[in-house]
């Protein structure tokens, strides 16, 4: 065989083997997580020619529709641990691989330039405040906590002709921080991220809604199951946790799943 003829045979057997190798991992990620995640994304990618992340990103409830429906996800990242429950019941996930890796708090911000005093859960009755943002409980994690928890405070049936629902946590800090609305419930660390344009009116009882934790777990089915663990390996490790921590996410309490 003649040496060009050889060499383009090797270059076209180099390029099928790069081929061959790169592989698209799609992690479905809670939307509250989405910086932390892919900022431990691109160290992942760099540590690993030829894997490259896919991130799906929304409320945890409408993730896990998207994953009964099959879709190609590889790695769920809940905010919640309703929405992994249900996956795990239908066989959808791997159990084994399951692992709550951090917590988060619920908080109430209101607009950087509101001039309405809100300090305390009662305050959001007053004629004053006449919309607050909540994400919709049906698919929305911190919807359902904050549903959980102004009913222990006996405020719910009372605020609902005040309530405007987002599909999401990130679309009810938006409305806040553009003045939409009076005051919306989120997370601490979505409200850290903008800090310039909302401010924290109050933080509602932890006692009075469930812990928020961070379920991850490999999907049924994932063709790179593998990847898929080894991403979930490092949010448990300790150079996850220093990223976690840095983005004001809590370690999950002792001994939960």
């Amino acid at each position: 065989m003649p040496v060009v003829m050889r060499v383009a045979v090797l270059v076209l057997v180099l390029l099928a083997a790069g081929v061959a190798q790169a592989q698209e991992v799609t992690l479905s990620i809670a939307i509250s997580m989405k910086d932390a995640v892919e900022e431990l994304g691109r160290g992942f990618m760099a540590a690993r020619p030829g894997v490259t992340l896919r991130y799906n990103v929304g409320s945890s409830g409408e993730l896990q529709k998207q994953i009964e429906a099959g879709a190609p996800i590889d790695l769920f990242i809940s905010a919640a641990q309703r929405q992994m429950d249900e996956l795990e019941k239908t066989g959808l996930i791997t159990a084994a691989t399951r692992r709550v890796f951090a917590r988060n708090v619920l908080t109430v911000v209101k607009p950087a330039d509101s001039k309405i005093d809100i300090a305390k859960p009662a305050d959001l009755l007053a004629g004053r405040i006449t919309k607050i943002v909540v994400g919709n409980p049906k698919t929305v994690p911190v919807g359902q906590y904050t549903e959980e928890s102004l009913k222990a405070l006996g405020l719910w049936d009372k605020l609902q002709p005040k309530l405007v629902f987002s599909e999401n946590v990130r679309q009810a800090l938006d409305y806040v921080a553009r003045g939409e609305v009076d005051a919306g419930f989120v997370y601490t660390t979505d409200a850290a991220t903008r800090v310039q344009q909302v401010k924290e009116a109050f933080r509602p009882p932890e006692d009075t809604y469930r812990p928020v934790l961070y379920p991850v777990a490999v999907v049924a089915g994932s063709k790179y199951s593998a990847i898929a663990q080894a991403f979930l390996d490092l949010l448990m490790s300790r150079d996850g946790r220093v990223v976690l921590d840095r983005f004001g996410f809590l370690p999950p309490p002792a001994g939960v799943r």
